[in-house]
């Protein structure tokens, strides 16, 4: 497919389950020039790929003729779609969408699906005063009936027609673009044939519950959707921009990178960015979850729609709207539902046959028993025409996107992307995790863990060896100072400073010659006793690297520094352990450090390797015990080939570039927790599934059977197709409340 183009996306509103996809999808598949198409009705929307020149008029053309409104995805949404929970879906009828008069991309909203109101009240949208018209039309005919029973039957057959011409319209255009089994089909045929024989209160009535179920699962089905793009509120429409000494209130998405901004205290922070001025304390618990409010300097990166707490900060920004954080988030989110998980893909497959396998039932019930048993036709139709009702296939087709759907939403709030269905299914599956130490077990930078002094006091010890790193950015010169900051030490300035390659660094400090250094540089420099030799090394014993410091041709004392494991890691990792997975790290550190941390971490240690080790490890315990499932947890840069060799790879880290565009799933707060958190919403989804796929399955085989024998008809037929859809779509919202750890 060389000459194909890229992929393009569009929006396509009004689709609330996976049977108004796939109709699209069927549709648009036809198409001269469409090479390739995918559509998610989870995401609401639609990749085309195309062979030569696009044309997005016939696919236009395509989609409204079904009933659905589309436009480019690159063109701003309307700030309701992020703000309200089924102002998508609330005007969306899969019976008929009631596009008449549709038009498009003129800015008036002339379709028949208007998705709510502006102010997201559902009740107020065009579908549900639709709904109410059919409602009140059935009403009247049942007073009608009760005056004058002569008329009844045309009563109930114009209450009918109210709501089923479009119903009736929209079938046609289906099986005119390559769905002749559709709902609105069978909707069609049904109510029809119940009139025909005489059942016309009972067509009316299944019309108008037909629209109430519709109403109802795209109110709910709307929440999952906006579960994840109500993440994009959270940024700020204006923001101040610093010009010349002047402050300008400019648009938020009009943020350039380089451009440097104010944020005032209590201000949302309004793109992501770098701070060049200012001290604060930033509470991020809209974006990462976390309660307590984290300390930014100068040099500390931010991101939007976090929000400033004490002092005015001024940030360089460092990516665009379309390119921050959230928006990164909320698109790989919208990609990731685009990616069927493998049930997902069986149901698909499953309900192509299935339909068309429904009428034949139907045709063969409603005709068999009159033809060969001399049975009446009026009773054997009616039977007929409710298992079509029955048949319906919506509750199981979006059984498991709709759980998958609030899944990787509620994932994504919390910080955890899994980029698909699959990846979400197979995170489940994994009975061995293999992390990476440094930045993933550990922070990723060195800390002051001990200042001992031998000659002097352990604050002058430490004043002094900061005197010597100021102005250094080596990773343990980071830590000493930072160690002194804390401490609220006066460090003194030091002249004539020398960094001495591999050995140490030298220079003067109140009056004092220094030397900060290796051990057993600092023995040439100074006579260190055998008590301190041995504290040395049972500090290097405990994996810590230590600066000995010589003053005057003297120790000093010593400073130890190691990179501290996460707060969270040791119990993260017991999480996993009690979940019956077991634990592993695989680091190319060396042994003594790496053994340090895992013996204080409980985990198993592998030390000493080079990233090919690191893949071979993975392959060997994948097939450990007949093939099991492995992931692996890194930063995604020096683990990319163990990442891709493991079922599931998983980045970590702070909403980076690494840690949201590697491997399969990321954790974007750098939480070891998080990935036991992955594992429980996993198995979470696939209890939720099955679930699911049994009340979808469970209720139709049910009524089947009630209405062969005769007990049911087509009321509960209908109430049997909505409700199950209703029953399972809200079953699968339940998941958007995820909070297990």
């Amino acid at each position: 497919m060389s000459d194909a183009t890229p992929l393009t996306r569009y929006r396509v509103q009004g689709m609330d389950c996976a049977v108004c996809a796939a109709k699209i999808d069927t549709a648009v598949r036809r198409l001269p020039g469409v090479a390739e198409v995918s559509v998610s009705a989870t995401a609401g929307t639609m990749s085309v790929r195309y062979r030569g020149t696009s044309d997005f008029s016939q696919i236009e053309r395509a989609v409204t003729g079904l009933g659905y409104g589309i436009e480019p995805a690159d063109r701003p949404v309307p700030s309701r779609l992020h703000s309200h929970a089924v102002d998508d879906h609330a005007g969306h009828d899969h019976a008929g969408h009631d596009h008449a008069g549709h038009g498009h991309g003129n800015g008036s909203d002339r379709h028949g699906h208007e998705h709510g109101t502006d102010d997201g009240r559902w009740w107020r949208s065009p579908k549900a005063k639709f709904t109410g018209a059919a409602g009140v039309a059935l009403i009247v005919a049942f007073g009608i009936a009760t005056l004058f029973p002569a008329i009844a039957a045309w009563a109930f057959s114009v209450a009918m027609l109210v709501g089923l011409v479009p119903i009736a319209r929209r079938a046609f255009m289906a099986a005119r673009a390559g769905t002749p089994f559709s709902i609105e089909m069978l909707m069609t045929i049904a109510a029809v044939g119940a009139v025909v024989i005489n059942a016309g209160e009972e067509a009316a009535t299944v019309v108008f519950l037909f629209l109430v179920g519709e109403l109802l699962e795209g109110v709910a089905a709307g929440r999952a959707r906006a579960s994840i793009q109500a993440l994009t509120a959270l940024v700020p429409k204006t923001a101040f921009v610093e010009t010349d000494g002047r402050i300008e209130e400019v648009p938020a998405r009009s943020l350039a990178v380089g451009v440097v901004i104010l944020v005032r205290p209590g201000d949302r922070i309004p793109a992501d960015g770098m701070i060049v001025a200012g001290d604060s304390a930033i509470d991020e618990a809209p974006v990462t979850g976390e309660s307590t409010p984290k300390r930014k300097r100068v040099d500390d990166v931010v991101f939007a729609g976090t929000i400033n707490g004490e002092a005015a900060l001024r940030v360089c920004v460092t990516a665009g709207a379309s390119d921050n954080t959230i928006a990164r988030v909320v698109k790989l989110v919208e990609d990731a539902q685009e990616s069927k998980a493998p049930t997902e893909r069986f149901i698909d497959r499953f309900s192509r046959y299935y339909t068309p396998g429904v009428v034949a039932v139907a045709a063969v019930v409603a005709s068999v028993p009159p033809l060969l048993f001399g049975a009446g036709w009026s009773a054997w139709v009616y039977k007929g025409l409710a298992i079509l009702l029955i048949g319906c296939p919506c509750a199981l087709v979006i059984s498991t996107p709709a759980a998958i759907a609030a899944s990787l939403s509620a994932g994504a709030r919390r910080g955890l992307l899994l980029k698909g269905g699959a990846v979400l299914e197979n995170i489940g599956r994994i009975a061995v995790v293999a992390f990476d130490k440094t930045g993933t077990l550990t922070e990723g930078k060195p800390k002051v863990t001990d200042v001992l002094g031998f000659g002097r006091v352990e604050a002058d010890v430490l004043r002094l060896a900061a005197a010597l790193e100021a102005g250094s950015s080596h990773p343990l010169a980071r830590a000493i100072l930072a160690r002194a900051k804390a401490d609220n030490l006066s460090v003194p300035v030091a002249d004539g400073g020398e960094a001495l390659g591999g050995k140490g660094v030298t220079g003067h400090a109140e009056g004092v010659a220094l030397f900060l250094g290796s051990a057993s540089a600092a023995g040439e420099r100074a006579i260190i006793t055998p008590e301190q030799m041995n504290l040395i090394e049972v500090l290097n014993a405990d994996g810590k690297s230590v600066a000995v410091l010589v003053a005057d041709g003297l120790a000093a004392g010593v400073i130890a520094m190691r990179d501290e494991p996460r707060a969270d890691a040791k119990a993260g990792l017991k999480a996993l352990t009690d979940a019956g997975i077991r634990t592993i790290m695989l680091t190319g550190d060396n042994r003594r450090t790496a053994e340090a941390v895992g013996k204080a971490l409980g985990i198993e240690v592998r030390a000493d390797l080079l990233p090919a080790d690191k893949q071979r490890i993975v392959r060997e315990l994948q097939a450990e015990g007949g093939g099991v499932a492995v992931a692996k947890v890194g930063d995604g840069i020096n683990d990319a080939p163990a990442l891709a060799a493991a079922d599931v790879g998983i980045a970590i880290g702070s909403g980076t570039d690494v840690a949201l565009e590697t491997a399969d799933a990321a954790v974007l707060h750098g939480r070891v927790g998080d990935v036991a958190a992955m594992v429980a919403l996993s198995k979470r989804t696939m209890r939720n599934i099955r679930q699911n796929i049994t009340i979808a399955i469970g209720l139709k085989a049910v009524f089947l059977v009630t209405t062969i024998a005769g007990i049911t008809g087509l009321w509960p037929a209908i109430l049997a197709d909505t409700g199950a859809t209703v029953l399972v779509t809200m079953n699968a919202l339940r998941l958007l409340k995820f909070r297990d750890v």
